[in-house]
């Protein structure tokens, strides 16, 4: 019975990113001892806070069997509409941030009604509206930073729960939760893996598959959205350039969580822990003094790898007792 449940329990999707976070935890403070320091482990809970969110936007993607290319070019547009609209209509930033959300969501949104209208891939409409959205960016900033974020966006930023735990962690915590509940309990959470899993036996079975569309990039946008809203509190400061190195990380993360490339499979813990795992190479990197270019390097070796394994996973023969 116990080797039955361990067995079960190394096949689920985040038991891998599990063990790889555990140990990289362990072989990094082996090597450098104030790795688990205090400032450390904020530093990472931050990372992991914006980054988680980057990889939700896309992992809701993945799970209809898409892709969504713009997912930084959306965060970036929602980053510096927040600051702008606080530095120069002066707006409180609860309506701004309200704003900012309802542009990511209106951009998601056009991705998915593009997509469901034309029938061309979400690769081809994703890269065109990646180019738009960026180009709107500097059209509005004319490639110059906002400065003029209020001190209570700037608090939001730096603040911390319980002397550790930054404030910023808090919106994410509420978004995997709810994006755990909206996969796991509601129908539209259903129809999201269905439509990912078989398009057309999706729509036999009287899902509308086009809604379904429309509705998963219009929560990859609103996520963007957030993630970009919650990096200006971070940096305070809009800056232009927010979302430009977002696509690879966006990719990683669920993927590393085993997520199906083809759609119709995704875990929202396991894609928070590819985000970990991430996080603490990334952390690693810095405090080995390795030059940090090669982060990029790093993720697409990991994308590699990932990817590989849940090749072989999908692939390996089930064993049957008679």
């Amino acid at each position: 019975m116990t080797n039955f449940k361990l067995s079960r329990l190394a096949k689920a999707d985040w038991f891998g990113p599990l063990l790889a976070t555990v140990i990289a935890i362990i072989v990094i403070r082996s090597f450098s001892p104030n790795f688990l320091s205090s400032f450390n482990i904020q530093t990472l809970l931050l990372a992991i806070s914006i980054n988680a969110l980057i990889g939700f936007s896309q992992m809701i993607i993945i799970a209809i069997g898409q892709m969504n290319l713009s997912v930084g070019a959306i965060g970036g547009l929602a980053a510096i509409s927040f600051a702008g609209l606080m530095e120069i209509w002066g707006l409180p930033a609860p309506i701004a941030a309200v704003l900012a959300l309802g542009i990511g969501v209106l951009c998601g949104m056009l991705n998915g009604v593009l997509i469901s209208i034309t029938g061309i891939s979400a690769f081809v409409i994703t890269l065109a509206t990646l180019s738009i959205y960026k180009g709107i960016n500097l059209g509005i900033t004319r490639a110059q930073p906002f400065y003029g974020i209020p001190d209570s966006v700037k608090e939001l930023g730096s603040m911390t729960l319980f002397g550790a735990i930054p404030m910023l962690a808090l919106p994410t915590i509420i978004v995997a939760i709810g994006l755990w509940y909206l996969l796991n309990r509601l129908p539209i959470g259903r129809f999201i893996l269905a439509v990912g899993g078989n398009e057309h036996a999706a729509s036999l079975s009287g899902i509308s598959v086009r809604t379904v569309v429309v509705v998963a990039h219009s929560i990859s946008g609103l996520l963007a959205a957030c993630a970009g809203m919650l990096l200006v509190a971070r940096l305070q400061i809009g800056q232009p350039s927010i979302g430009d190195d977002w696509l690879i990380l966006s990719f990683a993360a669920p993927v590393i969580g085993g997520a199906v490339l083809a759609g119709g499979h995704v875990s929202v813990a396991a894609t928070f822990l590819g985000v970990v795992v991430v996080a603490l190479i990334t952390q690693a990197l810095v405090l080995f003094s390795i030059d940090p270019f090669l982060v990029q390097v790093v993720l697409g070796a990991l994308i590699l790898a990932a990817v590989g394994v849940n090749k072989l996973r999908g692939t390996a023969p089930v064993s049957r007792k008679a």
